[in-house]
């Protein structure tokens, strides 16, 4: 498991809630991911992965640095072949 520091606002939950993704949901997969890679319409880092309750998001983030993440946004997805 790769270790990061969230850096969470209030407006970065607010928005995350809006999706029904919780700091909690976010930080799981960014911290287990499926797969990595950037997204399509920003180029920023994201990933893709299953929290623990089922749920298949995509969690965009900038990288600070190495260790730290700032969220962006995150919704749920369908998995490939779904």
């Amino acid at each position: 498991m790769a270790y990061f520091e969230f850096v969470w606002t209030d407006e970065i939950i607010d928005h995350l809630a809006e999706h029904a993704v919780s700091p909690e949901d976010f930080e799981e997969v960014v911290s287990f991911p499926d797969r990595r890679g950037k997204s399509r319409s920003t180029g920023s880092p994201c990933c893709w992965g299953e929290t623990s309750s089922g749920r298949h998001l995509i969690c965009v983030s900038e990288e600070v640095d190495e260790m730290t993440i700032v969220p962006v946004t995150a919704y749920d997805v369908a998995r490939r072949g779904e």
